[in-house]
Order: structure tokens, then sequence, then C-alpha cells
């Protein structure tokens, strides 16, 4: 395979290879139709990107909108008519 980029074929038919090299050499990407499909990573690279840092309060606390003055009001809540 020339690069990181396999077609749908290539990637079927050496798929064993597409994960080696998705561990070694980083990100795949699978083409379909000549347009770009989908991206092979390892589990190390997917679990490192979509980890999450801190919690709720903690992303509130570092908001750019912390002390801003915005004031955002909730409606009452009122009872649901329900019919029985």
């Amino acid at each position: 395979m020339a690069g990181s980029t396999w077609t749908v074929a290539a990637a079927k038919a050496k798929f064993s290879e597409l994960i080696d090299r998705a561990q070694r050499r980083g990100p795949q990407t699978i083409t379909r139709n000549g347009h770009t499909a989908v991206v092979v990573v390892s589990a190390e690279e997917w679990e490192r990107k979509t980890k999450r840092t801190g919690n709720l309060a903690e992303f509130f606390a570092t908001s750019p909108l912390r002390g801003s003055g915005l004031s955002i009001t909730r409606a009452e809540d009122r009872p649901h008519g329900i019919e029985l």
C-alpha cells in the first residue's frame, strides 16, 4: 500500500495489515468511490483522543462565558394537562 490510504477492496483483502499499520504508523484512511469513507485508528489512539478530562463543574468554571453577565432564566414548570 502506498501511504496510509486504502480502497475498500484493498482494506478487505489486507485487513490484518491495515490493523498493524494503524497501530504502528497511525491513522489509516479507507476510501469508497474515491472519497474518504472512514479512518482506522489504534485503540490506544482512540482512547487518548476521546478521553474526557475534568467534570461538568470544572467545564463551567473554565468557561469563557463565566463572568460575562450572561443571564439565563428557566421557564416556570407547569403541570401537564392529561386526559384520562
